[in-house]
């Protein structure tokens, strides 16, 4: 028997298989031909109502032809519109099987890029490391202490000599700005009055004259009771 020879004939050859994408492409043309279809099977129908009606009363025959060409086109309407109802369901289970492949692959590979970038390391080799950092960090942060500290300069001078300048000086500063501060103007006094006063003479003069003309009036009150 030839390799390609069957029992009963040649060997029929394996068709490709298509890929999803393909079988989703596919189905969509088969139902862009199939919508097509149904749109022509609904403009049908209309025609044929058309033509019943307008020979319902001059000829019967042709218009119960046409009611029976309609009722053909509305069978073969709501078989069209089945299988198009049934490829939208596979295609829309298709795409979605295709998404899930899609998801699972990628998560498939991160997986394995997980497992590679983990290989060689453990719980306690993370905890080492995590030590290890710590320390680093602590001996950092007291180096830069150490370096930062003016302790090693401030022991050459006296704490007591330096507290005695700081009072100096802040004593001058007070003096300065004491002798800085200008005097507050004295408020303004009243002019004086234009009009002259009376001299003490001429009050005196005015008082003797009072009584004079207060004893001659007495006189005179005395002279009349009599």
């Amino acid at each position: 028997i030839q390799p390609n020879m069957g029992l009963f004939g040649p060997k029929k050859k394996k068709e490709p298989v298509q890929t999803t994408q393909e079988s989703v492409e596919t189905l969509r043309d088969l139902e862009d031909q199939l919508q097509k279809k149904q749109t022509y099977l609904e403009r049908k129908i209309q025609e044929e109502v058309a033509t019943a009606v307008k020979h319902g009363t001059s000829n019967k025959r042709e218009a119960l032809r046409a009611l029976n060409r309609k009722r053909q086109h509305e069978k073969t309407l709501a078989q069209t519109q089945g299988t198009l109802q049934t490829i939208e369901f596979q295609r829309n289970s298709l795409e979605n099987a295709s998404s899930n492949v899609e998801v699972l692959k990628v998560m498939s590979a991160a997986n394995k890029s997980l497992k590679g970038a983990l290989n060689n390391m453990n719980e306690d080799d993370v905890h080492n490391m995590m030590e290890d950092l710590s320390e680093q960090r602590e001996l950092a942060d007291a180096i830069s202490e150490a370096i930062s500290s003016p302790a090693g300069f401030a022991a050459a001078f006296d704490e007591d000599e330096l507290l005695a300048e700081l009072d100096a000086l802040e004593m001058e500063e007070f003096d300065k700005e004491y002798l800085e501060v200008s005097p507050s103007p004295l408020p303004s006094l009243p002019d004086a009055p234009s009009r002259s006063m009376p001299s003490t003479s001429t009050r005196n003069k005015e008082k003797d004259d009072g009584l004079d003309e207060l004893a001659n009036w007495a006189s005179d009150a005395e002279v009349m009771k009599m």
